[in-house]
């Protein structure tokens, strides 16, 4: 974990642009946007993946998902739409091995 992305972003030693945090939950807009939003949410207790939960994670888990509906509100994007993705594992495509949610927003997404 000292060599995790997210945790040296949560510990402020690598820089983000932040949109939210409290004391369990950071979010930040991603370095290479795949839409004209896309932000970053991510609990600050380093959980590797989806499949690498223990019991109790859920409940950050589900405080996650109000917060993005939160910044959807606050961010105008909430009416229009937005996608939430979550990778899990390699060949599911995650490529930092921290549990993060994707928050795609600002243009129509396609079906695939």
């Amino acid at each position: 974990m000292g060599d995790c992305l997210f945790c040296k972003i949560i510990k402020g030693e690598i820089p983000s642009t932040k949109v939210y945090e409290d004391e369990e939950i950071l979010a930040f807009n991603d370095i290479k946007p795949l839409a004209p939003i896309h932000i970053l949410v991510i609990p600050k207790k380093h959980i590797s993946s989806l499949a690498d939960m223990e019991n109790g994670d859920e409940v950050i888990v589900g405080k996650i998902y109000k917060v993005i509906n939160k910044i959807a509100e606050e961010k105008g994007f909430k009416k229009d739409g937005y996608r939430v993705i979550v990778n899990c594992g390699e060949n599911g495509g995650q490529e930092v091995m921290h549990l993060h949610f994707h928050v795609l927003a600002g243009k129509k997404l396609g079906n695939k």
